[in-house]
């Protein structure tokens, strides 16, 4: 199992024909990075190839927010080729990350374990995304937020003192 981090930056997040401006993806063993500036078949052509170099272990996607990240790769691979190598599943950090420290309300809390800035430019965030996890797995947390107020807030930022 390889674990590739995938981020996107779209024009129109809708459901329907994403306008995919880029994308970046990191190997997290390697740290080799691709990063792709549009949506044509040229383009994955190029990643699907930078995938296969990786070896011939099963790909997994991992991702900030695979609700956002996954579908437009999804799409478009299956666009151009019939088949998406990251097969029908992604992983999401956050998750991964509640599920460590055992709170799913802080599910949020990873993102400061990023060393690489989260700028928006997709390989960048991809790498900060690869820091945090590999932090995660040597054993870092971050100092969880202050307690909840009140029992039916999931959160002090929704609490609105």
């Amino acid at each position: 199992m390889q674990l590739i981090f995938v981020d996107t930056e779209e024009a129109n997040p809708t459901p329907t024909g994403w306008a995919l401006r880029e994308f970046g993806a990191v190997d997290f063993e390697s740290r080799r990075t691709f990063h792709g500036q549009d949506s044509s078949r040229q383009m994955f052509e190029a990643f699907k190839t930078w995938l296969e170099s990786l070896g011939p272990e099963r790909k997994v996607f991992v991702s900030d927010n695979p609700a956002y990240d996954w579908a437009p790769i999804h799409f478009h691979f299956h666009l151009y080729f019939g088949e998406n190598p990251f097969g029908h599943s992604a992983r999401r950090i956050g998750d991964f990350y509640a599920g460590l420290v055992g709170d799913f309300g802080r599910s949020s809390e990873w993102k400061r374990l990023r060393i690489t800035k989260h700028d928006h430019h997709p390989v960048n965030d991809a790498m900060g995304n690869v820091e945090a996890f590999a932090r995660m797995l040597a054993g870092e947390r971050v100092e969880p937020a202050r307690e909840r107020p009140c029992a039916h807030c999931p959160s002090p930022e929704l609490h609105g003192d």
